[in-house]
């Protein structure tokens, strides 16, 4: 039973990796577009913008977690539109009636997409250390870094999962972009990426603090050192992402256990 998921999870993911280095100019869109976003919001808002509560700093430092978060949230929708392409090339009709679990299925797409948003996070967060234009307070230590790790994969596992949900009840990559854009940028906005909670008006700080990435980039934030804006507590973070993980992983199992509609 173990080889009949794990085996062909790990099949999929493996499609994945090899999809992502044919595809190269994907690397465009996930990573040199957040990468974009950072610089134009911190030389943008230069020493004129401040979190609420925290010390003067660079605007790279704050916009540094949230940059890490929307280059998972880029690379989600872009390892989810592999399962619209899929399914119009017949690939996921015989996946589907393989003998193989639809839990399979999820993991290997899911773990596949979460792979590749780690490992450009994990190269962006290299070059700023290694240019120290974010981290002039010095980097995260040990446990810092442990921390920052896991809430990269957790958030990654949600969000990519999140977007599973939505790939496998579409039928077109452009109903697909409007519903990732009507709903992860947002998720992304009301984060506190842009700005902090305390200085928000009410109706935005309820939608802030129900929004589960607030708690995956307040996490992160922990993690790199980089919390002193009034976030979640750290063990609060942890737990909402955790259950935001398990939450986006389980609905999307439920949803590819269903049978789909056809025209």
């Amino acid at each position: 039973m173990r080889d009949q998921t794990w085996l062909p999870a790990f099949s999929l993911w493996q499609r994945e990796m090899v999809r992502f280095v044919r595809q190269r100019s994907r690397v465009t869109g996930s990573l040199l577009t957040p990468v974009l976003f950072w610089l134009l919001f911190g030389a943008g808002y230069g020493g004129s913008f401040r979190p609420a509560g925290a010390p003067e700093s660079s605007s790279f430092e704050y916009f540094l977690p949230g940059t890490v978060v929307l280059i998972v949230l880029f690379t989600a929708i872009f390892a989810n539109i592999s399962i619209i392409e899929d399914r119009r090339e017949g690939f996921l009709q015989g996946v589907l009636v393989a003998p193989v679990s639809r839990l399979a299925i999820v993991m290997g797409k899911v773990l596949g997409g979460a792979t590749l948003a780690i490992l450009q996070a994990v190269l962006f967060l290299a070059v700023a250390v290694a240019t120290r234009s974010a981290f002039s307070g010095g980097g995260p230590g040990p446990a810092g870094a442990l921390e920052a790790a896991a809430a990269l994969v957790l958030l990654s596992m949600g969000i990519t999962a999140l977007g599973f949900v939505f790939a496998w009840r579409v039928d077109s990559v452009q109903a697909f972009h409007g519903v990732m854009n009507l709903l992860l940028m947002p998720m992304w906005a009301l984060s506190g990426a842009l700005f902090p909670a305390a200085g928000a008006a009410p109706p935005i700080r309820v939608l802030m603090a129900i929004n589960p990435t607030t708690y995956g980039l307040a996490m992160l934030r922990h993690g790199l050192g980089r919390d002193a804006t009034g976030g979640p507590a750290p063990a609060l973070a942890a737990a909402v992402t955790v259950g935001f993980a398990v939450l986006a992983v389980t609905a999307a199992v439920l949803v590819a256990s269903k049978r789909r509609k056809t025209a």
